[in-house]
């Protein structure tokens, strides 16, 4: 009678149950790509934080900066690494929430890649540095995408490095300075009537004024004003547009701070430095 009474089993089942297992799969990845982005935004934060506290360009990272910062590019790796084989093939699309964590990466390894060498960092160098972080398995991918909105966030940060240098030092960051080759050979060299380049006999007597912040956010903001994002992709595009806007904003506000300090500087007492408070735009990403 027990028997009798048992409600059959559906033949349909067992492929509902497969559904079930993978909408639970689906789940806990699309989770742990969430926490994993949060964990790198949240470390590369720290790294910026720590790295706006340095006030050289052009040269190694001081120590106090590398201690700081060792535990949380630590646990950037480590979150790169419990996600490289969820975002693999078609997935690396299907969750598109580690783009934050990635552009916040960007930002933080562009920035102290610029304080170091006092250039822009390529593409095939960030996507290189995030393989090496994501483990001996798969890459975690860095989209090119990625790259170029981490690259606009950085210049607020140069922004925000220069205006420190500014009111903490009366002037603007800029590099080593360079030598230069000049020909001190002959009557010839004297009278004007030979070139000083590739001169055997040349020696380094003179310094070639070096590179500062300021020109070097130029050349930035001109080679992203060229850029042209696809208009297919309108997420991407309104991304740029809204960036570029901020990115210039950004050149602007330390071009003002430059021309106070050689201006009106000139007015002041001996060690007066401008006024560069100000209101800080709301595009601008605030910590």
């Amino acid at each position: 009678m027990a028997d009798s009474n048992e409600t059959p089993s559906s033949p349909f089942m067992p492929m509902f149950e497969e559904f079930r297992k993978e909408l639970d799969e689906h789940h806990d990845r699309r989770e742990r790509v969430i926490k994993a982005s949060r964990d790198v935004t949240a470390s590369s934060k720290k790294i910026i934080f720590t790295l706006q506290r340095i006030r050289t360009l052009g040269a190694t990272i001081p120590a106090f900066a590398t201690k700081n910062n060792a535990q949380y590019w630590e646990t950037i790796q480590k979150q790169y690494q419990s996600i490289a084989t969820d975002v693999q093939g078609i997935n690396a699309y299907r969750y598109p929430q580690i783009t934050g964590g990635n552009q916040e990466f960007m930002e933080a390894l562009s920035f102290q890649h610029y304080l170091e060498n006092q250039t822009l960092i390529s593409y095939e160098e960030a996507r290189s540095k995030v393989a090496s972080m994501s483990g001996e398995g798969p890459d975690v991918l860095l989209t090119p995408e990625d790259y170029i909105l981490g690259i606009f966030d950085m210049i607020g940060e140069l922004m925000r490095f220069s205006i420190t240098c500014i009111a903490t030092n009366g002037k603007l960051p800029a590099g080593r300075v360079k030598k230069t080759a000049k020909s001190v050979s002959g009557d010839g060299a004297q009278n004007g009537d030979q070139m000083d380049v590739d001169q055997p006999d040349s020696k380094p007597t003179e310094e070639a004024e070096p590179r500062n912040v300021l020109s070097d956010l130029r050349e930035i903001r001109l080679q992203l004003e060229m850029f042209e994002a696809p208009d297919e992709e309108e997420k991407f595009y309104a991304e740029v547009e809204r960036k570029m806007s901020v990115m210039r904003q950004c050149v602007n506000k330390v071009e003002k701070a430059l021309y106070s300090l050689t201006v009106r500087g000139k007015e002041r007492p001996k060690g007066w430095v401008p006024d560069v408070r100000e209101e800080r735009p709301t595009a601008v990403e605030g910590y």
